[in-house]
């Protein structure tokens, strides 16, 4: 075994890498006085140490550093590379720095030929395996932290700040990704308000899950919004999308469901094109609906064959739009296996009071989750867009 573990008999299993017979018969006296628990298998030189590693378990190395095929500290170097036992360096008298060096090159410990009773003996071997679990650990953690940073840095690039420059809209968003301890998922969002005061949306779902679709949903977040804010609009914006849909994605069978929305808030009016997406939702002070809006087929179906038609409605002074992906509604409903739905989720909406958006997104979501169980594992985004286009009563005209 590598290590003790909690629980069960303690035992060592130390790989003696010795080719003096004497020093070799020293070390095994040693360890026969010591209170440790433990086996003992000897090597004679590294190629036959690392055979010796790579067929069983091995908690500590004790290592000379003068084999027959390795010498000083490349002998640390040969025999740590594809093994996590610890490594013990065994010094002579005449070589005050190789212990030091030996522990720069990446051994635990080092212990001086001549100078170990049996007290440091143990001590040496039961310290070393624990700081190599230590070390272990810490480059775990690293590599988490380190993962960690890299995925809040995509997430920020599916998820970036609104670019909103008038207060007669509002844009609230969640995102959860589907797979447990992740960060990232295929679906996306974005906003931004161009100079003539339109609000542009879109929101979208590339198919499958892990970083492949996170990437496919990055790109074509970014480049949706640098479109959109170059004048690029409608069925025009969506064959330029899909364009870069077929050039960036990993495999033939990934496509890619949106809608794109523009909000004018001077206008009243409210455009939408879907792309294989499902209709969003209108909420006024008489209730919530879903839209009834025109299809067409996702990016990426039928490379340059789609074609998106145009809904256009005409909005109340006041209200909020809600558009999100599937995995708000795929998830169960109830223990028969019943799926939300749409239906389902427009029952939710009716019983939340929560006035504030991003309260009302969050509630709505944490209803969803708390009836799926934990049995639906879809990404999950919601975008909610608020206006309110009444002016005040100090700025209408008498």
């Amino acid at each position: 075994m590598t290590a003790p573990v909690a629980g069960q008999a303690e035992q060592y299993d130390v790989l003696l890498v010795e080719d003096d017979d004497g020093d070799a018969l020293l070390v095994e006296e040693l360890l026969d006085e010591t209170d440790l628990p433990h086996t003992l298998t000897r090597c004679r030189t590294a190629a036959e140490a690392r055979r010796a590693l790579a067929a069983g378990s091995v908690a500590c190395v004790l290592l000379d550093l003068h084999l027959p095929d390795a010498s000083g500290v490349e002998t640390v170097q040969a025999i740590q590379a594809g093994t996590h036992a610890a490594i013990i360096v065994l010094t002579g008298l005449d070589e005050p720095r190789a212990g030091v060096d030996a522990l720069a090159a990446g051994a635990q410990d080092y212990l001086i030929k001549g100078k170990v009773d049996p007290e440091l003996m143990q001590r040496a071997v039961r310290y070393a395996v624990q700081r190599k679990q230590a070390e272990r650990a810490n480059a775990a953690l690293q590599i988490g932290r380190l993962r960690a940073e890299e995925n809040a840095r995509l997430e920020r690039g599916l998820l970036p700040e609104p670019l909103l420059f008038s207060t007669a809209v509002t844009a609230s968003s969640r995102y959860y990704p589907g797979r447990a301890q992740a960060l990232l998922g295929g679906d996306f969002l974005d906003v931004v308000q161009t100079d003539d005061g339109q609000v542009h949306a879109i929101i979208g779902d590339v198919s499958g899950h892990g970083p492949d679709a996170a990437a496919l949903g990055v790109c074509l977040r970014i480049a949706w919004r640098a479109l959109t804010l170059g004048g690029h609009r409608d069925q025009h914006l969506l064959h330029l999308l899909e364009q870069i849909h077929i050039a960036e994605r990993a495999g033939s069978d990934l496509f890619t469901t949106c809608t794109l929305i523009t909000l004018d808030p001077q206008a009243g009016t409210l455009t939408l094109h879907l792309a294989g997406h499902h209709e969003p939702l209108v909420s006024t002070a008489d209730g919530t609906r879903q839209v009834d809006a025109a299809h067409g087929m996702a990016l990426g179906i039928a490379p340059g064959l789609g074609s998106w038609p145009a809904t256009k409605l005409a909005l109340p002074p006041e209200g909020a739009l809600i558009a999100y992906t599937d995995g708000l509604i795929e998830g169960f409903a109830d223990g028969t296996g019943t799926r939300l739905g749409v239906e389902g989720l427009l029952d939710i909406i009716d019983t939340l009071r929560a006035s504030e958006p991003g309260t009302h997104l969050d509630q709505l979501i944490a209803r969803t989750r708390a009836l799926n169980a934990d049995r639906h594992t879809d990404d999950l985004a919601v975008l909610r867009l608020d206006w309110n286009t009444v002016r005040p009563a100090a700025a209408r005209r008498p």
